[in-house]
């Protein structure tokens, strides 16, 4: 007869450790970098370490409510850093705790304390005993849960829930789900060995021979990846700070120059969230419009330095929030640098929406000529019959309208204040385009009369950039400047003449949250417009 001595006795921590870091990174490959810059709730940071270390590849924004469930603090650790600390001195904290003292603290504040930091999550990860102890009716909504063992009485309350994701690290292998522990145990019966005797490699090779994967549940049907950006927008004068203000419209002028010079000096601060933009691919994306204070003119009165410190403080405040890209507008993109230094210093991928505001401006030109029907296309040459000029030519929206003037148009002018820089971009657009006809000039305003398009994007901030009673009638005129070139008393000079506030997108779906930014409903920059696209991009 045979007796039995000794029973190998496993948790499957091991196991379940490893499956845990495995559906991160399978989650943030499948799913086109899902977790990037999430803000991540761990119910117990502790007993899901090595899950925490393989999310702080993706995203800074760690929470774990370890010190709330163990002791009734109201303080969530932020870093791991500060997880391990509390790690080392957990165990002193809890064993002068008297145990009545600390059930009655739990009992009477942590859940309630949790459940509001699961309100501003995206993630959350733990047990499902941990995850509905915290829930409320609303809190779970559009989350990602990484949890296990879930089956269909558990995935029926995640979609009473509205749960977005839920990602389960436990793998269906047969009909029911199994937790780690158990099949830990059946793979230490199969090996006939110890739990001590099987070192992780051999763990992660079983894992890979059995194709072992998590489970991406989907508890209300639909699945919505949703990503995010942030937007930095600035007044362009004294009159936008008087909207967005409580100041009365008539404040004297010497008290508005006061207000301007503080509002350059204010921390940024978030104006709106826009919600609800879904493009024609199902793709959505959400974000946040940032605000600092600096008019064109104050941020000109700085060294660029100054400037930069606040994008960079909206950069670090947009991360904190969970944006997946910023972008800069108006005269943010401009100063300095144009934004490379910003772009240099931030943790968050910074665009300028260039692109799309050159792209934007000529399709809108392109239209408006299309519909006057002033010009013809050269049936030879494919080209337009016509002149155009581009006014700040060598920046960086006016030297892709060049670029792309010169494969359309006969002639393409070049203006701009330093001669030596059109030439120099003259050259190289004749590079690309070798049968174009490129003229430069720094004394344009004398050329105005020949041009039936112009494109204007200077960082003049309010200086007068050209003569609008020189140009010819029916020219038109796209002007990309924020703030713009042409103010609206000198466009009231000339009926006949068609200028357009270029760069301006419409949306694709009702937009939720977004404020007054001075265009019509639904209606964006197009500098907004391209982070929006980057960001549904997953770029």
């Amino acid at each position: 007869m045979h007796v039995v001595t000794r029973v190998p006795v496993t948790t499957g921590a091991l196991l379940r450790r490893l499956l845990q870091v495995r559906a991160v990174r399978y989650v943030q490959r499948e799913l086109g970098h899902y977790f990037n810059n999430n803000r991540v709730l761990f119910l117990s940071g502790m007993r899901n370490y090595d899950l925490a270390v393989a999310m702080s590849d993706y995203t800074k924004n760690l929470t774990f409510a370890d010190p709330v469930f163990q002791t009734g603090s109201l303080l969530m650790l932020n870093s791991l850093s500060q997880l391990e600390l509390y790690a080392r001195g957990s165990e002193l904290i809890l064993n002068n705790l008297p145990g009545q003292i600390l059930e009655s603290a739990l009992s009477s504040i942590k859940n309630k304390r949790v459940a509001l930091e699961v309100e501003k999550s995206h993630v959350i990860v733990g047990t499902f005993a941990e995850i509905k102890a915290v829930s409320t009716s609303k809190n779970l909504r559009g989350k990602t849960l990484i949890t296990s063992a879930i089956d269909d009485d558990r995935l029926e309350f995640f979609k009473q829930h509205e749960v977005n994701l839920v990602i389960d690290v436990s793998p269906k292998l047969f009909d029911n789900v199994l937790g780690t522990y158990l099949l830990e145990a059946m793979i230490l019966a199969k090996l006939g060995k110890d739990s001590h005797e099987v070192s992780e490699d051999d763990l992660n090779e079983i894992i890979s021979e059995l194709d072992i994967k998590p489970r991406l549940l989907h508890p209300t049907g639909k699945f919505r990846n949703i990503r995010r950006f942030a937007f930095v927008i600035h007044p362009l004068s004294q009159e936008f700070i008087k909207k967005g203000t409580p100041l009365p419209k008539y404040t004297p002028a010497f008290i508005m120059d006061r207000v301007e010079k503080l509002a350059a000096h204010m921390p940024p601060f978030v104006y709106c969230k826009m919600e609800n933009i879904v493009s024609p691919t199902g793709a959505e994306a959400e974000g946040w419009l940032i605000t600092v204070g600096g008019t064109p003119k104050e941020m000109l009165a700085h060294r660029p330095e100054f400037t930069y410190r606040r994008l960079l403080a909206a950069a670090e405040m947009a991360e904190r929030m969970g944006a997946q890209i910023m972008g800069l507008g108006a005269f943010t993109k401009v100063v300095g640098d144009a934004g490379v230094t910003v772009a240099r210093r931030s943790n968050l991928p910074i665009t300028t929406g260039n692109s799309y505001s050159a792209s934007g401006a000529l399709w809108a030109a392109a239209d408006a000529m299309r519909r006057m029907g002033l010009v013809h296309i050269d049936p030879k040459t494919h080209k337009v019959a016509a002149k155009t000029m581009v006014v700040g030519a060598t920046g960086s929206i006016g030297s892709v309208s060049a670029r792309l003037l010169a494969m359309a148009f006969d002639e393409v002018y070049l203006a701009g204040r330093n001669l030596d820089k059109l030439e120099e971009l003259k050259a190289s657009i004749l590079e690309d385009t070798p049968d174009a006809k490129v003229f430069t000039s720094v004394d344009y305003n004398e050329l105005l009369g020949d041009m039936d398009m112009i494109v204007t994007s200077t960082s003049g901030a309010g200086k007068s950039i050209l003569d609008i009673t020189k140009v010819k009638p029916g020219c038109v005129i796209t002007d990309v400047a924020r703030p713009l070139d042409l103010p609206p008393e000198d466009v009231a000079k000339r009926p006949d003449v068609l200028v357009i506030e270029s760069g301006e997108i419409e949306l694709p779906t009702k937009t939720k949250g977004l404020k007054d930014i001075g265009l019509p409903p639904n209606v964006v920059y197009a500098c907004l417009a391209e982070t929006i696209v980057l960001a549904l991009e997953g770029r």
